[in-house]
Parts: C-alpha cells; sequence; structure tokens
C-alpha cells in the first residue's frame, strides 16, 4: 500500500466534501446520547468500544504529557458543547495525521496530528469533524456494517491494537481499514459542514480548515503511487480544499475572521515538539518529511528543532549536495537556544562519513558533553576512539 493511501485512510474524519452553501442546522440541539442496553444491537456495540478503550488507556503509547491533554481535551469539549461530559480525549504517540471518535465518545487524537496543525484553530478544525460523526452518528453505522461482515472482531482487534502500538510497522496496517471503516460521501459532507459551523461558534477562523486538507496536499503530492483508496470515490482534493474555504468564507459573511490562537497552540506542544520531530524521522520518508519542515518553519521560524530535523531528513536522503545543505542547516542551529544535542552527533555522523575524523571527534565530544548518559553513549565514544573505516 502507498504511504499517501495509507494517509488518507488514517484521516479517521477523512474530511472530504461539503455541499455548497449547506451548513449544518439544528446541532445546538442535538440531545446528549443515553448509554443503550448492553442487550441491544448498540449497546453490544458499545461495550465493545469500551473494552478496546481500556486497553488504549493503558497504553505505554499515550503521550503522558498532562498540561497537553487538558488542552485539546477543553479544545474538544468547547467544540461539543454540551456533549463534553460524554467525551473523553486520548493523545497517542503515533506519526501520522489521525484523529478518530467512537460511538462511546473515546477520541484518539494522533502525535502527528498535533504535529502538522499549524495553529490551534487547525486542530479544532479536524476535531469538530470528528464531533460532527460522533453528533450525527456516523461511527455507529460504520461499525454496525463493518460488523455484519466476516471477521469483525479481527478487524476491530487490528484497528484499535494498531493505534495503541504506536509502532509504525503495526500503523501501517490501518491502511486496511480504508475500504471498511472510512465513512460515506453524505456523511463526510454531513460532518464538514457541522465541523465548520462548530468552529465558527466556538470563536476559531473557519478557514484554517480549507488549510488544513491543502497543507496534505503539498506535503504527499509528489508521493509514490498517485490516486488513493478515497481519491477513488471522491471529488479530487483540491475541490474539497476549494469548497471548504468557500462554505468558511460563507459562514464568516462581513465579520472579522474568527481566531487561530497560533503562539498558545505552538506554547503547549513546545515540549513534545522534538520527540514528534524524531518519531516523523523515523517514518524514513524524507521528500515528505522535508515539504513538512519546510512547511512548519514557515510558521514558526527556523528555530533549532526543525533546522536539525531537516538535516536529519537530508541526511537519509543523502542525494545530490543534501549532506551538504544538511550540514549548512546545523551550522544555521548552531547557538540557537533550542538546538537539540542530537544536532551535534548528527554533524559528528555526516563529517565522519566524509573521513574528516576531527572533526566528527569534535562534534562527538560536544554532544557527549550536552548528554553524557545517552543511550548510544558508548557508541559515540567508539567512534572517537576508533577512526572511520
Amino acid at each position: 500500500m502507498h504511504r499517501r493511501d495509507l494517509l488518507c485512510g488514517c484521516c479517521g474524519g477523512g474530511l472530504l466534501t461539503l455541499w455548497p452553501g449547506r451548513i449544518a442546522a439544528g446541532i445546538a440541539d442535538t440531545p446528549r446520547f443515553a448509554r443503550p442496553d448492553l442487550a441491544s444491537d448498540e449497546g453490544g456495540l458499545w461495550a465493545l468500544m469500551d473494552r478496546e478503550e481500556e486497553r488504549l488507556r493503558r497504553s505505554r503509547f499515550l503521550l503522558g504529557d498532562e498540561a497537553l491533554q487538558r488542552y485539546v481535551s477543553d479544545i474538544a469539549c468547547r467544540l461539543a458543547g454540551d456533549h463534553c461530559p460524554d467525551m473523553r480525549v486520548y493523545l497517542v504517540r503515533t506519526p501520522y495525521f489521525n484523529a478518530s471518535m467512537a460511538p462511546n465518545g473515546m477520541m484518539q487524537v494522533w502525535s502527528g496530528l498535533l504535529l502538522r496543525a499549524a495553529n490551534e484553530a487547525q486542530l479544532a478544525a479536524v476535531l469538530a469533524h470528528e464531533v460532527g460523526h460522533y453528533l450525527k452518528r456516523h461511527s455507529l453505522e460504520r461499525l454496525r456494517d463493518a460488523r455484519a461482515k466476516a471477521g469483525f472482531a479481527q478487524f476491530l482487534g487490528l484497528a484499535l491494537g494498531a493505534a495503541g502500538a504506536g509502532s509504525i510497522g503495526q500503523v501501517a496496517q490501518l491502511g486496511v481499514l480504508a475500504s471498511v471503516y472510512s465513512f460515506s460521501r453524505d456523511h463526510e459532507r454531513e460532518a464538514d459542514a457541522i465541523g465548520l459551523e462548530l468552529m465558527h461558534r466556538a470563536g476559531y477562523d473557519a478557514g484554517e480548515a480549507a488549510k488544513v486538507w491543502a497543507q496534505l496536499i503539498e506535503e504527499n503530492a509528489r508521493e509514490d503511487g498517485g490516486g488513493t483508496l478515497l481519491f477513488a470515490t471522491h471529488p479530487s482534493a483540491d475541490e474539497r480544499r476549494d469548497t471548504l474555504r468557500a462554505a468558511a468564507t460563507t459562514l464568516a459573511g462581513d465579520r472579522a475572521p474568527g481566531e487561530t490562537h497560533a503562539e498558545r497552540y505552538r506554547a503547549h506542544i513546545a515540549p513534545l515538539r522534538l520527540q514528534m520531530l524524531q518519531d516523523e524521522l523515523r517514518r524514513r520518508v524524507p521528500d515528505s518529511s522535508l515539504r513538512l519542515f519546510d512547511r512548519l518553519m514557515t510558521h514558526h521560524g527556523r528555530d533549532g528543532q526543525l533546522l536539525y530535523a531537516r538535516a536529519e531528513a537530508l541526511r537519509s536522503r543523502a542525494r545530490d549536495d543534501d549532506l551538504d545543505q544538511a550540514l549548512a542547516a546545523l551550522d544555521e542551529a548552531d547557538g540557537l537556544p533550542d538546538r537539540p544535542a542530537e544536532a551535534l552527533r548528527l554533524r559528528g555522523q555526516i563529517l565522519r562519513s566524509r573521513n574528516d575524523a576531527d572533526g566528527a571527534r569534535n562534534a562527538f565530544r560536544n554532544y557527549l558533553e550536552l548528554r553524557p548518559d545517552a543511550p548510544d553513549a558508548p557508541m559515540i565514544r567508539s567512534y572517537i576512539e576508533t577512526p572511520a573505516p
């Protein structure tokens, strides 16, 4: 399965198309959902999701940052209104763009989404879309349909097990969901419309929803394989972006745009951003990662963490003058307060590959001064003591 298929298949909300001019009506009056009788069809599905939620709650791949957890949960609650008490948000360490919501109120937000969102409004756009599916009970319909197919239990275990595991190898299996757990066109239209309305009511700039999709188009524009499972049966990504943009303009009318809260968003993800960047690098898709890092620089500035991540992606790709560009990025990062120690190690690795023994040793020594107890410290010390082959 192509990586672009995977990313689009994993976008639990799908963010597909919106009927022009059709903005959701009556969503504020949607009553809270009572817990169904366990003996009922819906009750059995809720019980199944409850068990999977308990597994997720115990997963060691939850991000574990209490401040970030409260922050994202508060955003979801502002969007969900009266349904807030019925929702539980879980931040999962998985480097792909995704959020999803189960019929029992369990919402997953993956770290790849947190990294890619440029501001709070963009995160709210994705969460609001998921809340839209929840309010219209779309996921319950899809689970019922999936249960009617052979191997439902195996399918569900694969889906939630992979999401909770955090391993790229396991997450890759989620591509299977594209053909089974995708929402219909009408469901996506409803969720898009409701999501924009919820964003608008919460005071966000609804125009950021179209930007989320535009960014994904750019990041994956040149991935191998061309079309995707979703693009094969839905309007084009460009059309979807344009429709969301037009609908947001209609919502705003003559009023000033809502808020994006970019600085507040960056402050909340800052403690985990380096980890998120390193997880993105472990995907080993340098072309896509470089486009992502370059875009993030336009929003966050050319800071030490992003320059390091860019240099690491260039070293991984190692094409044409990539290593020269990597060293230039590391030079630019020197002296910046947020330059990670790993940037020094990376410099040493590049110089060692170029047989610059003295330069490599100096970089490795500087790395160990900052990280004497690093897990790779014994290996780095061996590099200092042993010339490059």
